[in-house]
This record gives structure tokens, C-alpha cells and sequence, in this order.
């Protein structure tokens, strides 16, 4: 076979959703051949070492087929070789795994149950809301802006 452009084939091997996404990260100088930058329109081989930057991860993968049809998930190990570094693997999943305690946006307020969860788990890790390094209420800061027994921050005395 004599090669495929390189939007294209990114796109025929599943390596962006469309075509247009594809040309448009050589555009933007995230697609690399063989460790130079490369247009759209770059002819790919067989052989040729592929890098594409999807932040934060630079991934890397082996040309074994040039296709230009898109092809089922199922039948790209033997046309793509993937072999994107292990300390580029390693960051993408410690952004993965970092995102635990990220709330989904638009997913709204954590319910009652939701809450105490997450305010029993603050508590165990000695982040509790009331007791803070340099809270007002804290022996360490007595005398200092510390609330009186009228719920009154004696700061505001000074303006």
C-alpha cells in the first residue's frame, strides 16, 4: 500500500472522532512523524512513528498498515502499535485517579447522605470546618480576631 494522509489516517485508526478534529491538531502543531512536525496533508508509511500531544499526555504509536477507511476497534492491533512511554502512561493515570474526589460538573448538590459522607471523611483526615490551622476559634489564635460569646470578631473593634 502507498500511504494515507495523515488526517485521515488518524482519523481511520480511531485516534480522533473526525477528520476535521485531526487536520485540525496538525494545524495546531500537536501531530509529529517520525519526531518532525507534520501538515495535514503528510503522506504516512508503514513504519513511520507517529506522537500525537493530547494534553497532558504525548502519545506515540507505530504505523503497521497505512488505511484511509475507518475501521471496528476490534481489528487496530494489527494496523496501529501503541508505544506511548510508561512515564506518559503514569501521568495519565494519576490525572485519572487524582479525580476521585472531583464532583461531576452540573451533577448539583451532594445529597444529605452524600454529605455526611464526605464530611466524615474530611474529619478522619483532620480537615474538619471548625478546627483549621488559623481559625478564630483555635487556642492558638486567642486574643487575636477571636470571636467573643456573642458570635462579635473583636477586629472589627480597630475600624
Amino acid at each position: 500500500m502507498a500511504g494515507a494522509r495523515l488526517d485521515k489516517w488518524l482519523w481511520a485508526t480511531r485516534i480522533f472522532k473526525t477528520r476535521t478534529i485531526a487536520a485540525s491538531a496538525c494545524r495546531n502543531g500537536r501531530v509529529y512523524v517520525n519526531g518532525n512536525y507534520a501538515k495535514a496533508s503528510h503522506i504516512v508509511n508503514e513504519g513511520d512513528k507517529v506522537s500525537v500531544r493530547k494534553p497532558p499526555v504525548l502519545y506515540t504509536f507505530l504505523v503497521e498498515k497505512a488505511i484511509t477507511q475507518r475501521v471496528g476497534a476490534s481489528k487496530l492491533p494489527g494496523i496501529i502499535k501503541n508505544i506511548t512511554t510508561k512515564d506518559q502512561l503514569e501521568i495519565l493515570e494519576m490525572r485519572r485517579v487524582g479525580n476521585n474526589g472531583i464532583r461531576d460538573r452540573g451533577t448539583g448538590r451532594p445529597t444529605k447522605k452524600e454529605r455526611r459522607e464526605i464530611d466524615g471523611f474530611l474529619m478522619n483526615a483532620g480537615m474538619d470546618d471548625f478546627n483549621y490551622p488559623g481559625s478564630p476559634d483555635t487556642e492558638e489564635n486567642e486574643g487575636e480576631g477571636a470571636f467573643d460569646e456573642n458570635g462579635y470578631d473583636s477586629i472589627f473593634d480597630e475600624i
